[in-house]
């Protein structure tokens, strides 16, 4: 199997995987119901790693598009937003890992994504989400700050720790395959050990936030 056909079977490997983990992983993590978490751009940016941030984009749209004719309810507009969003994330991500090929860079790119697509999606929501749920734009700037502002922010936050949990055994996995090639530019860092306890610890953190928002747990304070 030469490069490209490599290159190719894993970007249709990770298209597909994005899709079900996206049906299998909707979880609902606000007090709305309509604002749901799916973990498809932790694939999407494991993509965007590997091959940088043009395959990111085209996993991206892929992904999306399939989404739209199957199980969205949201037509073109729910398209256009998971397009935007899972850019906004992956393909940020993508480009500072790209530029820095080490686990800092990767953290870098993560973070710096995670805020992109917070900021991104909340300028969306102001402009597209009086649209497709009929509501007036002044409802919607009302709920920024308390409701789409918290929700972005924790589901880029749970992308960031779960892509630095999971990242390194996709790609073990996808080179014990020999769909990619091996690279002593991703090797685990001296402190790699810390970056999984903080992205453990980070994740915690966004699921008792999930539990607090969906009225599940109350705070002693």
């Amino acid at each position: 199997m030469n490069k490209d056909t490599k290159k190719l079977t894993t970007a249709a490997m990770l298209c597909a995987l994005a899709y079900v983990v996206m049906l299998v992983g909707r979880i609902p993590i606000s007090s709305m119901d309509f604002l749901k978490y799916d973990p498809k751009d932790i694939i999407i940016t494991i993509g965007g790693f590997i091959y940088g941030p043009l395959t990111a984009l085209i996993i991206t749209v892929i992904v999306s598009l399939i989404e739209m004719v199957t199980v969205s309810t949201t037509g073109i507009i729910g398209f256009v937003m998971n397009v935007v969003q899972s850019c906004a994330f992956a393909c940020t991500a993508a480009y500072f890992y790209k530029r820095r090929h080490t686990l800092q860079g990767a953290v870098k790119g993560l973070v710096v994504g995670c805020f992109t697509a917070t900021v991104v999606m909340l300028l969306w929501n102001y402009f597209l989400t009086p649209i497709y749920m009929g509501m007036p734009r002044e409802a919607v700037a009302e709920m920024l700050l308390p409701v789409f502002l918290p929700f972005n922010l924790i589901k880029g936050a749970i992308n960031v720790a779960l892509t630095i949990l999971v990242y390194k055994h996709a790609v073990t996995a996808l080179r014990a395959a020999s769909l990619i090639p091996p690279s002593k530019s991703d090797e685990p860092a001296k402190n790699s050990g810390q970056m999984i306890v903080l992205a453990i610890v980070l994740l915690a953190v966004c699921i008792l936030e999930v539990l607090v928002m969906k009225g599940i747990i109350t705070l002693p304070f």
